[in-house]
């Protein structure tokens, strides 16, 4: 399988630049998994969709404002640091731009020096760990100084933080948000709720491998980056419930699809645990436990977009992909929304 039949021609204009002044007036493609057939609606149509015993798997990760300007202390030179992963207590791994200036033992000062960081090792993929100097709290700190770490496909700048956080999020973590609940209105929730439809919650903390285009033509040599997960307890029976009760697991995004696909055991049975997943889905994965999915536009050839034509099939998702071309839907992070079900 090739990293190339998952291209397909996007206009630059339907890359969506700004979220929507209302989350739940993006659109909605919903197409139907077994036979292909596309049909359009607006987002607040996933209500008629959903049916009492249902159960909806959200993911309560929270976008730390990860990305960092600082200069360096020796020279002065500027440099871009965005979190990727916590090692320890005050130890990150981070991307560093330019990665020439940052040498183990730099040191980076960041506004003003209420925060200092030094660069103690070189890791994988030219990643750097820094080490953090600072008085007070470290998340404190963060808020004031970071950056919402927007993709880099979206140019204009984000005025409000809270438009790229979902309505739900609860746990600090996340270099990315989970963009398919960025659709959810409290409203929304509320309605679907109403309507007999369980809410699970679960926690992935999404990585910079959102972002990385696959660089490989031979689909099965790439190389998914690890991001932590958590399943609680209660999610875990919510969610097998549903399952002996002969409700649908609907997924909202692919990091929720992600999550539990990881925590399940072959027989489709969820579990407390938490841990680190690097699960790679591509077409010819058996899904063990997701009946639904709604998630967003994905960009040509990213490991997204493999996960999702995995669920529908390739050709059902490229021919429901080149339609959403045509009616001008909006793509990525900011875009409309897709329901496969």
């Amino acid at each position: 399988m090739k990293t190339s039949d998952f291209y397909f021609d996007l206009p630059q204009e339907l890359i969506a630049q700004d979220p929507l002044e209302d989350r739940a007036s993006s659109r909605l493609l919903v197409l139907d998994r077994k036979t292909g057939a596309v049909s359009h609606q607006g987002f607040r149509d996933v209500l008629q969709a959903l049916h009492p015993g249902d159960c909806l798997v959200i993911n309560n990760t929270r976008v730390i404002p990860a990305r960092l300007y600082g200069t360096k202390e020796d020279t002065g030179a500027a440099v871009e640091v965005l979190l990727l992963k916590r090692r320890e207590a005050s130890v990150w791994e981070t991307l560093v731009r330019p990665g020439k200036k940052a040498r183990p033992g730099a040191r980076i000062v960041f506004g003003d020096g209420l925060l200092t960081g030094e660069v103690i090792d070189v890791v994988e993929e030219g990643n750097r760990l820094i080490r953090f100097s600072y008085e007070g709290i470290f998340e404190e700190i963060l808020d004031q100084l970071g950056q919402m770490p927007l993709p880099p496909y979206i140019t204009h700048e984000l005025k409000d933080r809270n438009r790229y956080q979902t309505v739900y999020a609860k746990y600090d973590g996340s270099a990315a948000a989970p963009t398919a609940g960025l659709h959810f209105t409290p409203e929304l929730l509320d309605q679907i709720r109403e309507k007999g439809v369980r809410i699970a919650e679960v926690t992935l903390h999404v990585g910079l491998g959102t972002f990385r285009p696959v660089k490989v033509e031979d689909v099965t040599d790439h190389h998914m980056h690890s991001e932590f997960y958590q399943i609680t307890k209660e999610t875990a029976d919510l969610i097998n419930q549903t399952k002996r009760d002969g409700g649908r697991v609907i997924c909202v995004g692919t990091t929720s699809c992600r999550t539990i696909e990881t925590a399940a055991d072959e027989d489709g049975t969820l579990r407390e645990c938490s841990g680190w997943t690097d699960i790679f889905i591509y077409p010819g994965y058996r899904f063990k436990l997701m009946d639904g999915l709604i998630t967003n536009f994905h960009l040509p050839e990213s490991t997204l977009l493999m996960l999702v034509s995995a669920f529908a099939g390739k050709d059902h998702v490229m021919a429901a992909y080149r339609e959403a071309v045509e009616k001008r839907y909006r793509f990525f992070s900011f875009g409309d929304a897709m329901l496969i079900i």
